[in-house]
């Protein structure tokens, strides 16, 4: 049967009342608090590292990202790496198998909305809740630095904070569009809440580990470059590409662009990339972006075939209770 009007009519409606569930929900409550008073130490434990190069760095700003304290290998970009996963997954793992197991899911269905407008709805009230959630978190920070250090931010450095807020939404975006994918594929909550929980901790904790051994496999390392305590670099070639297979490598790297602005590769450096270049000598935003470009659009790509993947196998469902 031929369906009439718009595949997207309802989504407003399902947006709106997806983004208030949220937005009141005690679970969207707890990851809050988590999350800011997380960042908020982290930035507290980073200011006083910042004080002491106060006159010495021309990105003074971008440190309350990056830097920590002496003997706590904690700082405000490692806790976003750990938390924002978990912030999009809490938010995504029961989008879906919750309608089917409340059996309410051929009862909306069966209202003048499309299945389009329900997936859609849902992952976009998710994704602007956490968008809203970061940008007050962005806000809090770049106030606390500015209460804190006393000194204000450049135009570049508010650039690169504000690109390094949309890459983490984007980061955000990725896990929740794979959150929304087993939570369409399993029925049970906990089931998908475990797998998907389970395939972020194997792409943080243990892919690089993986990644390195499958390069070796692929391109054994060569005797004459071990003998010379030098990497061989087909192999690290190759571990490179591997580990750009996780979203957390790509999110580190378009952090380490936008943050550290003297980053000149994000891959292995060869000695012609180095004539001409002044170390040390920080890069203006364009290159940076240049530079970071490829993982961002990564980022991107990934949240998009996360999604459409999830889309296909929610069209094919039966929904009928």
């Amino acid at each position: 049967m031929r369906r009439e009007g718009s595949a997207l009519h309802g989504l407003s409606v399902v947006l709106l009342k997806e983004l208030r569930d949220h937005l009141a929900s005690v679970r969207m409550l707890v990851l809050q608090i988590l999350v800011v008073v997380f960042a908020v130490v982290a930035v507290y434990l980073a200011i006083d590292q910042i004080k002491d190069v106060t006159a010495e760095d021309p990105f003074l700003f971008l440190r309350l990202f990056t830097a920590q304290r002496e003997g706590i290998p904690i700082n405000l970009l490692l806790l976003l790496t750990i938390l924002v996963p978990v912030f999009g997954i809490g938010l995504g793992f029961d989008a879906i198998n919750s309608e089917h197991n409340h059996r309410t899911l051929s009862r909306i269905l069966s209202q003048p909305i499309y299945r389009d407008a329900l997936l859609f709805g849902k992952f976009f009230a998710a994704l602007l809740t956490l968008s809203i959630s970061l940008l007050a978190l962005w806000i809090l920070l770049i106030g606390l630095g500015l209460l804190r250090v006393g000194v204000p931010p450049t135009g570049e450095e508010m650039a690169r904070a504000f690109i390094f807020l949309l890459v983490t939404i984007a980061y955000a975006a990725v896990w929740l569009a794979l959150a929304l994918l087993f939570s369409t594929i399993f029925r049970s909550a906990a089931t998908a809440a475990l797998v998907t929980f389970g395939l972020w901790l194997f792409l943080w904790l243990m892919w690089p580990f993986v990644s390195s051994m499958l390069a070796q496999l692929i391109a054994p390392l060569d005797p004459r470059y071990i003998a010379l305590g030098l990497p061989t670099p087909e192999t690290t070639e190759w571990e490179t590409s591997l580990s750009r297979l996780s979203p957390t490598t790509l999110y580190g790297e378009v952090a380490v662009a936008l943050l550290n602005p003297a980053t000149r590769s994000l891959g292995p450096i060869y000695l012609a990339q180095l004539q001409g270049a002044v170390p040390g000598a920080p890069l203006p935003l364009e290159q940076s972006l240049i530079i970071a470009w490829p993982q961002m659009v990564g980022l991107v790509a990934g949240s998009i075939l996360l999604f459409v993947a999830g889309y296909i196998v929610f069209q094919r469902q039966e929904v009928r209770a």
